[in-house]
């Protein structure tokens, strides 16, 4: 196992006082996936008329519960629906094996709620290419299924982590026609972190009513400047998943309401940055900004190369100021550049300007800068009006303890 010795220095100090969404309930379990004396398994179930809409990782290699639950979502929603989530084993890269186990999870959850097998969905982390030991899991649906507790989402997000330092959470409520919706959501992550839609498991939940097809056009919109801006090592999963579900409890229709459409976001955007720092090894959260690029595509292929660059993010761990290794990042990322046209700024102080170092630079004052935890990096292409933003973290030889003894 994963030596993981301390909670990350970028954890908040607590996890979020999360509200009861009407329609929802969890439960987590012991299993032994591969923890011992741990809750590994958690298990969610949402009331009948509940919409769910989901973005999955593009890897070529996902793995059977992603596969599965790519091909159950836009069903009816006229029944209930039970995301169950273990960690410790991906069941990915495993065959036959793996579409064994997702069936007999998801046929014994199916029993143990009482829900058609199409909307049980499911999702494994954790080692790839070991068979997933599913009896440890459906031997306990029944016990699962007879605690399932309203308040216990806290307990949902610490038995899905892995890797993870500290449990994920973030909340909002907002009014919409006089009424107030409210919107909860868990995420696990740590390493294997990169856009493709960003590689982690994410659960949110909301008492609001939308339409299914609203619901996944709204998720997929978001996700796109949410979990696909967000990168720890450039490596991107074969597991990732982000399903939301609206119970509609509430009764109030949010369809056409961009008051909950930015409530979502912002959940959707606290959970990514809780990732990012809760990136291995991590002791810096880093915000890249880049404008001026000729189109957003361009610039966030941009913001991108400079999130990924191990010079870079070794510089950040090192706090240094090399603004060098921001101008090799653009230079390498294929996106259009002009070198004589390009400006680089550390925490608002402008280190380089259109393709020099700026002559009222004091290095002394970007040093300060970066010896902070947050820390943030701006380029300006100087080509167009493209803008975009990305978050990452350093990188430190804690990724490197994390990573070499995760099997072990």
């Amino acid at each position: 196992m994963a030596k993981i010795t301390a909670v990350s220095p970028l954890a908040p100090e607590a996890f979020p006082k999360m509200p009861i969404i009407d329609g929802v309930s969890f439960s987590t379990v012991a299993a032994g996936v591969k923890y011992e004396g741990r809750a590994d398994v958690m298990l969610a179930k949402m009331a009948p008329g509940t919409a769910v809409a989901g973005v999955f990782t593009q890897s070529a290699t996902r793995s059977a519960p992603v596969l599965d639950c790519q091909r159950k979502l836009g069903g009816p929603t006229h029944d209930g629906a039970a995301i169950l989530v273990n960690s410790g084993n991906s069941n990915a890269f495993t065959g036959r094996n793996g579409l064994d186990a997702v069936a007999q999870i998801v046929s014994a959850s199916a029993r143990a709620c009482d829900l058609p097998e199409a909307r049980v969905f499911t999702a494994s982390t954790g080692v790839i290419g070991e068979p997933l030991p599913f009896e440890r899991i459906t031997d306990r649906l029944e016990t699962l299924a007879a605690t399932l507790d309203p308040a216990a989402m806290e307990a949902a997000a610490s038995a899905i982590m892995t890797t993870d330092t500290f449990a994920k959470g973030a909340t909002a409520s907002v009014e919409v026609a006089g009424k107030i919706v409210s919107i909860a959501g868990i995420a696990k992550g740590s390493g294997m972190i990169a856009p493709d839609m960003a590689t982690m498991l994410v659960y949110i939940f909301t008492d609001g009513k939308i339409d299914q097809a609203n619901l996944q056009t709204l998720v997929a919109a978001h996700n796109e400047n949410t979990f696909n801006c967000i990168t720890v090592d450039s490596d991107t999963s074969t597991s990732d998943s982000l399903l939301v579900c609206a119970t509609g409890a509430s009764g109030v229709d949010v369809d056409d309401s961009q008051t909950f459409s930015d409530a979502l976001h912002g959940v959707m955007q606290e959970l990514a940055h809780l990732v990012v720092k809760d990136g291995e090894g991590a002791t810096k959260f880093v915000e890249i900004t880049v404008t001026g690029a000729a189109s957003d595509r361009d610039a966030k292929t941009h913001a991108l190369s400079v999130a990924n660059s191990p010079l870079v993010k070794t510089a950040i761990a090192g706090e240094d100021p090399n603004w060098g290794r921001v101008v090799m990042a653009i230079g390498k990322s294929g996106a259009p550049a002009d070198r004589d046209r390009l400006s680089i700024n550390f925490g608002g102080i402008m280190v380089a300007k259109e393709g020099w170092v700026n002559p009222d630079y004091v290095e002394a004052d970007a040093a300060a800068h970066m010896k902070g935890q947050n820390i943030r990096i701006h380029a300006d292409i100087g080509l167009g009006s493209g803008e975009a933003t990305v978050w990452t973290c350093d990188l430190t030889h804690g990724y490197i303890e994390i990573n070499a003894d995760y099997r072990s």
